[in-house]
């Protein structure tokens, strides 16, 4: 990313680095904002997405990103998912769900897909089947939430976009071996709590995926990514929304997250200390 030169103070590249420290101080403080402050806000998209840009540098190696089709002027949902938050052994260290809900955290049950190789920068857009054929996995995950904001629903969507869409990590699940056509649009969703007898319900739910099908969101990215000079790379886990919304569930209890007949992830969250 190119810095512009001879911006006036608290304009351009100066403002994207205010940012993106502060989100990223409070990604690791756990403290909560109302807004970022006037003088970095993001103005654009293309702000929010440099201000990815940003936060990268600071924190580190990309493990894969969080996506929605775009739709009116939502014109990119996209945002990293760092390495260092992504996990497959529990327990899982999170932070709270909100300021007023310091003993909760918030869940989201996803689809995700694991990238087999890398799938480039180039001129042409790739071809749904040339996208399906890069997937070396699909898996059950749980996208961990937290905004750095009060109540991100309060602010403007570039400003939840330049949080990275109030992602806190991910967790991974087993392999689902279905066939990834036939069986993903709907899903039929119980969340327990495992400590009791017998186990407590927390949410059940006939899941419904946002964009209609998972892979709708992977194929937009792969062609995304490659537009803008970034690409997918091997390794990376791709996911592509909730099918029940955001669950607020119990810190420090064990979890079981049944996906109907795709199986199923259990975990535990614990509070993660300051």
């Amino acid at each position: 990313m190119n810095e512009a030169k001879n911006e006036p103070k608290g304009t351009g590249m100066e403002r994207i680095k205010a940012a993106a420290q502060t989100l990223t101080e409070l990604r690791h403080t756990g403290r909560f904002i109302a807004r970022l402050p006037d003088h970095c806000r993001p103005q654009s998209t293309d702000d929010a997405l440099k201000i990815h840009e940003r936060t990268i540098k600071i924190m580190g190696e990309v493990g894969g990103y969080k996506c929605s089709v775009p739709r009116g002027e939502r014109t990119a949902v996209v945002a990293p998912i760092f390495a260092a938050t992504i996990s497959s052994a529990g327990p899982y260290a999170v932070l709270p769900a909100s300021p007023e809900s310091v003993d909760t955290a918030r869940i989201e049950p996803e689809i995700a897909f694991v990238i087999g190789h890398d799938l480039p920068p180039r001129d042409t857009p790739y071809t749904e089947r040339e996208i399906r054929a890069a997937i070396k996995e699909t898996r059950l995950v749980l996208e961990i939430l937290a905004s750095r904001y009060n109540d991100s629903k309060a602010v403007p969507f570039v400003e939840q976009l330049a949080d990275c869409i109030s992602n806190q990590g991910l967790f991974i699940g087993p392999v689902v071996t279905h066939d990834i056509d036939a069986t993903l649009n709907e899903i039929p969703l119980t969340i327990e709590r495992t400590d009791t007898t017998p186990a407590q319900t927390v949410k059940t739910h006939h899941g419904h995926h946002p964009d209609g099908h998972p892979l709708l969101p992977l194929f937009w990215l792969a062609n995304f990514q490659a537009a803008r000079g970034m690409g997918l790379r091997a390794g990376q886990i791709v996911t592509t929304g909730s099918y029940a919304g955001a669950v607020d569930v119990p810190l420090n209890a064990p979890l079981r997250v049944v996906f109907g007949e795709l199986g199923e992830i259990s975990v535990e969250s614990r509070a993660r200390q300051q």
